[in-house]
């Protein structure tokens, strides 16, 4: 049987950034008594060597606690940067502690705050560069993973533009395994047989091991350990086949994923829930579902949506005057619109356009002569978009999510498209991962709003505080660099 060395690659890589996190942490205590002796503790010049001995145990103890994550193939910044400020808090706590109670404490805490702070941002620097180095070393061929899929199901294409868009995860696709050809299959990707063709690799290897030094051994080693992972996106019905290559994927230490199918245009993802002692699947998992998950983004919402409207209020009549001076008719613009679990609700805005009796039922393009300009301006920067989080207060809406639409869109799209009305299994927001992914603008044709509602059914079960912080900060952005199809 092949031995296969999945992670000396892997180890290496994360070797090097935890031997980078020791530097950065001596060189930054060794910085900061050179340069900022005034903060550094009198203790800390007394006794250099044990300030550094407690400094470096405690990040031996941290990383063995919370390690590493960079060198993982699929991870996001949100993961990395939780991972580090764990990191930090740890190795700082246990050092703080550990000088503390053999030394003196007087200024020590004041300076450890600031280092935590320090180290937190230089280390997660370091990160974006160590990720930027694996990426181009994965590029170059190194440290990759070799798949196969099994199947043409799209979902298999769907999986294979996910490993192929981020460059860092280094998975190279040998290719597939199926009965017929895959529906818009690109040319890169080869189909390798049959199913059955499989088979007879599979028992072929499967068979007793011979004796290393032997060709058939040889050439046993040769082919085998091209394949590190496979995904097998078959039909239920077809457990057996399944089971078969679960099999194979264990005798041969290669890791088997399995690829939930596609149901007419949407992703078959079945959750596993407990309910007592059996275990049920469900195609909606809401993280939102969680009281502590509630708890946490309403009061999010609560505490920065009062931050903003104390900060709004002085602007409210200025931008009062120059909508009333541009266009006669009301500063706000109020529209039912569909909320939380199917509920209408009054949705608030400046009003950027001329009143005119469409506002219910056409959207804005382009080029609308019904936009007047500082209408138009307050669109493009999301300015008109900022009394909704008076609707935040209320309970209406949330900061994030899925854009609250108009009710006669809402009756049309929930008619024609099938998985429309799931985005109301969570709170309407002012912006939303749809949004700063390029979905904005006048929805022209039907695969524009089919797009809109995949993204928003990721967020909604996909959520993470982390996932709401970078879609706002995206969103400040628009600020500044309005997006193109904001009109």
């Amino acid at each position: 049987m092949a031995i296969r060395k999945y992670s000396s690659g892997n180890e290496i890589i994360k070797g090097c950034v935890i031997l980078i996190d020791f530097i950065i942490m001596n060189a930054l205590l060794v910085l900061a008594a050179k340069y900022f002796s005034m903060l550094y503790p009198k203790y800390f010049f007394q006794m250099p060597r044990i300030t550094m001995i407690m400094a470096n145990v405690s990040m031996i103890i941290s990383q063995f606690i919370i390690g590493v994550i960079i060198h993982r193939r699929r991870t996001t910044f949100e993961e990395v940067f939780i991972q580090v400020v764990k990191l930090c808090t740890l190795q700082v706590t246990i050092m703080f502690v550990c000088l503390r109670l053999i030394g003196e404490s007087g200024g020590m805490f004041r300076f450890m705050v600031l280092f935590l702070i320090v180290e937190v941002f230089v280390i997660l620097c370091s990160r974006m560069i160590e990720k930027l180095f694996i990426r181009l070393f994965r590029q170059a061929g190194r440290n990759t993973r070799s798949v196969i899929f099994i199947g043409n199901d799209p979902s298999i294409l769907m999986l294979y533009k996910n490993l192929i868009s981020d460059s860092s995860t280094g998975y190279k696709v040998l290719g597939y395994y199926a009965d017929s050809d895959m529906d818009n299959c690109p040319p890169e990707i080869q189909r390798l047989g049959t199913i059955h063709d499989f088979n007879k690799m599979a028992d072929k290897y499967s068979a007793p091991s011979y004796e290393p030094g032997s060709r058939d051994y040889d050439r046993k080693i040769l082919n085998i350990s091209k394949i590190d992972e496979i995904f097998c996106s078959l039909s239920h019905d077809e457990y057996d086949q399944i089971v078969r290559i679960m099999k194979f994927c264990d005798k041969n230490i290669i890791h088997f994923y399995y690829v939930p199918r596609m149901v007419g245009n949407f992703l078959l993802n079945l959750q596993p829930e407990h309910l007592g002692e059996a275990m049920v699947f469900t195609n909606h998992y809401e993280p939102l579902s969680s009281p502590f998950n509630q708890f946490l983004k309403r009061s999010f919402d609560i505490i920065v949506s009062l931050l903003v409207c104390i900060v709004m209020l002085p602007f409210i009549p200025i931008i009062a005057l120059i909508i009333k001076h541009q266009s006669p008719g009301p500063v706000f613009f109020k529209q039912a619109r569909t909320g939380l679990n199917g509920k209408t609700f009054t949705c608030v805005k400046f009003r950027s356009m001329h009143v005119n009796k469409d506002a219910d039922t056409v959207q804005a393009t382009k080029d609308d002569p019904r936009k007047f300009p500082f209408g138009n301006f307050i669109r493009m920067t999301n300015i008109d978009e900022f009394p909704q989080f008076f609707n935040v207060l209320k309970g209406d809406m949330s900061i994030v999510g899925p854009r609250p639409h108009m009710l006669t869109h809402t009756e049309l799209y929930g008619s024609i498209i099938d998985k429309y009305m799931v985005r109301h299994f969570s709170r309407p927001g002012i912006t939303g991962y749809a949004q700063v992914s390029g979905c904005r603008g006048e929805t022209k044709e039907l695969w524009q709003m089919e797009e809109r509602i995949q993204k928003d059914i990721w967020y909604i079960e996909n959520w993470t505080f982390w996932l709401d912080i970078k879609i706002i900060l995206k969103t400040a952005v628009t600020l500044f660099f309005p997006d193109k199809n904001a009109y």
